[in-house]
């Protein structure tokens, strides 16, 4: 299928060929009939791309603190490489959408294939062919609604949220300040709610178009004709409300809106403009500003938009659900008129040279819409294909021989493209002699594509039936969400496939009892888990120095984790576990790989919250390891810090940039051995970690960890919640 994309670090936009979205449980996938240019926030992200680095970075404050912030904590390189790896990849353009069901995933029953739908979401009403939108992002378009005016979903529910945070009554006088797409459909929003408007913006042509959508009066908020308007409106007492949709970098706005609201008015911000206050124009008069966030309740809660939970409509009567019904309803009806405000509507194939034309000035437009090609029968089984049904299960009996001839390459295949495949495991293995990436593996298309492009693997699907039964694919790499990690494991593994699948290996004990049945049922026992501390060059050596152990050992682990960003889908305990259960078994691993055992009890405690977690384990020979994981600390302190206490001596980590040792040996007070690198230095040992591995697959022989540690880490990391669950330690059974 085709899709619109941008390269954010070249400012390059292009309709790609990508592979076909899977539909995914808890949504649909629609064929998209038209889609809506937002020309102000879509034409604002295409201007700065076309900016220079520095340009980029003075548009973006907030991204450039958080890259500080990253360099201190994982050093320039990483740094450098997570930066530009997002920059020069392809990002989705679009939001708004109207078009037809194509399938339905599991848990729906509200809607059928052929049902006309609109749709909401920067991340799943694109400007694409196809399109996977979850539940709570798509309405039905009521019967007699034009496709193309249903396409305006989207932005209507932005006004429409917007009009209902000023909280307009009948008889009501507004001021709307910006006349572009937003602003006209709060216009004709007001006007239905029996409110006189008075609009402000420089371009006269807006200004009559919103008087013929019911504006009282429009004029140049430059000009005395908006106030004069506003005085004759409501006697002089001034507007009892001010919608900001406007945009760019003017206080005008503010300002006026303080110039012309009555006493105690209230001042609404939609658009994204600039929002220097007067302090004493809205001090005296005592204005009540409000923001409006995007299409309503719900937006940015990933258990409302992606998991499908709804908010009780006694508790939340608009969610953005019901908002994009609300306005396809007042479309219906006639209460809101749309078709003025089309200015063009361009084929899909042309949009390049439309955001080229849109940008340079040469097209003047409020709303632009992208009309894409009816189906045709070529792409029928492609659409249709279920993403991931259960694979054809290879019960050999034994474990496959893996033996290679000596130059044939080890072909690998990705399932997943996230962050950390692509900035951590991927530029290491395209720069890998010997190897071959075959095909990568995801659900949305854009990723799959970005991949393919940026490391040169050979294919991009979201067909993983096809990549299982590929004969030619030695080892597969799982790098998704942690809920699916166990399935597409054992899957994996069931195919005869060597797996490599970045930590969790399961989330509860039946998905880790699950993995170990199919290395059972079909004798293939080559899987690898992303623990990748123990490889890490400086703990190498710093082990190496420590030498051999006579005596049981204390080990203290503090890993400073910090708080997560909001939105972050780490935070969706519901479904991917929680956050110790995604990255605990790193410190697990790596202690029990220092202490040469794996534990035989967890003993876990937490502050309230559980913001901060104290994880006691013990190992056969009385030694013990206590892993800290907090989040409460300050960012600027390294991430991780690991003591190391035995025999008379103290091994010390910092960060992996510096080690030292202490001796009863030692002259007194000084270290016996000390390493240090550059922050920039820092090494965690994924390189080491995939180069054991692939040389695991090429010679046949055993993989870089043993299975039993593997599940024995596993079985120790889902302990900690059991333990905290019933406040009491946890003891471990021998993992079969």
């Amino acid at each position: 299928m085709k899709q619109v994309v941008q390269n954010y670090k070249s400012g390059e936009l292009a309709v790609l060929d990508v592979p076909v979205p899977g539909c995914k449980p808890g949504g649909v996938l629609v064929r998209t009939a038209y889609s809506l240019i937002s020309t102000g926030t879509e034409l604002m992200k295409v201007s700065e791309a076309g900016m220079s680095m520095l340009g980029k970075a003075r548009s973006r404050p907030d991204q450039v603190a958080k890259v500080m912030q990253s360099v201190a904590t994982n050093g320039v390189p990483a740094t450098y490489r997570k930066v530009m790896g997002k920059l020069d990849s392809y990002t989705p353009l679009g939001y708004s959408l109207c078009g037809v069901v194509e399938q339905v995933g599991a848990g729906i029953d509200e809607v059928k294939a052929g049902d006309l739908v609109a749709c909401a979401g920067n991340e799943h009403a694109l400007h694409a062919e196809l399109n996977w939108v979850p539940k709570n992002l798509y309405a039905h378009v009521p019967h007699g609604l034009a496709p193309r005016h249903a396409a305006f979903g989207t932005v209507g529910s932005i006004a429409l949220q917007g009009v209902r945070r000023g909280e307009p009554r009948l008889g009501d006088v507004a001021l709307v300040i910006g006349l572009g797409l937003i602003g006209q459909l709060v216009v004709q929003l007001l006007g239905a709610s029996g409110v006189r408007v008075v609009g402000a913006d420089p371009d006269p042509a807006r200004c009559e178009l919103a008087e013929r959508l019911g504006a009282a009066a429009c004029g140049d908020p430059a000009s005395a004709a908006v106030e004069a308007a506003v005085a004759e409106l409501t006697g002089g007492h001034g507007v009892d409300q001010v919608y900001l949709a406007a945009g760019g970098g003017s206080n005008q706005p503010v300002e006026l809106a303080a110039r012309l609201s009555r006493d105690r008015g209230r001042v609404v911000d939609i658009g994204k403009c600039r929002l220097d206050l007067p302090w004493n124009a809205y001090y005296e008069k005592e204005l009540d500003v409000r923001f409006s966030r995007s299409y309503g309740p719900g937006r940015y809660d990933p258990e409302y938009e992606l998991d499908g939970r709804d908010y009780p409509i006694g508790y939340v009567r608009w969610t953005e659900r019901r908002n994009l019904a609300c306005f396809l309803d007042l479309l219906a009806r006639g209460r809101v008129d749309v078709e003025p405000l089309v200015s063009h509507i361009a084929g899909f194939d042309d949009a390049v040279e439309t955001y080229r034309r849109l940008k340079d000035g040469d097209l003047k437009a409020v709303a632009v819409l992208f009309r894409y090609p009816e189906r045709s029968g070529e792409g029928e089984g492609e659409a249709e294909a279920p993403a991931m049904a259960v694979p054809a299960v290879r019960r050999s009996g034994a474990v496959p021989a893996p033996a290679r001839p000596v130059k044939t390459p080890v072909r690998l295949a990705f399932v997943g493209a996230g962050n950390y495949a692509t900035s951590m495991l991927l530029p290491h293995l395209a720069q890998r002699d010997g190897v071959e990436l075959s095909t990568v593996v995801t659900t949305t298309a854009l990723s799959a594509a970005n991949a393919k492009r940026k490391f040169g693997f050979a294919g991009a699907t979201t067909d993983l039936d096809a990549v299982l039964g590929d004969e030619s694919v030695d080892a597969v790499f799982v790098v998704t969400r942690h809920s699916s990690h166990a399935e597409l494991t054992r899957r994996a593994l069931l195919a005869g496939k060597a797996v490599f699948v970045e930590k969790p290996l399961a989330l509860t004990e039946d998905e880790l009892a699950g993995v170990l049945a199919a290395v059972e049922e079909s004798g293939n026992d080559r899987l690898q888990v992303g623990f990748n501390r123990r490889f890490a060059p400086l703990l190498q050596e710093a082990r190496k120095r420590f030498g051999a152990r006579t005596g049981p050992a204390s080990l203290r682990y503090l890993v400073n984790a910090g708080r997560l960003q909001h939105g972050s889908w780490y935070l969706q305990q519901g479904t991917e576990g929680s956050r110790f259960a995604g990255e605990g078994g790193h410190f697990i691993d790596t202690a029990s790989w220092l202490l040469e055992a794996d534990p035989v009890s967890v003993y876990a405690v937490a502050t309230p919250g559980n913001e901060d977690l104290n994880v006691v384990l013990r190992y056969p020979d009385g030694s013990t390891a206590t892993i800290s994981y907090v989040t409460t600390g300050a960012p600027g302190f390294p991430k991780e810090t690991l003591d190391l206490v035995a025999d008379g001596k103290v091994l010390r980590l910092d960060d992996f940039v510096r080690a030292s040792l202490y001796s009863e040996k030692s002259t007194a007070g000084r270290k016996r051995w000390v390493s240090s690198r550059l922050p920039q230095a820092r090494d965690k040992g994924q390189n080491a970690e995939l180069a054991s591995f692939v040389k695991a697959v090429r010679t046949g022989g055993p993989m870089p960890v043993p299975l039993q540690s593997l599940a024995a880490t596993t079985a120790a990391t889902l302990a900690v919640q059991a333990s905290l669950t019933g406040g009491a330690p946890v003891t471990l059974a021998r993992a079969r």
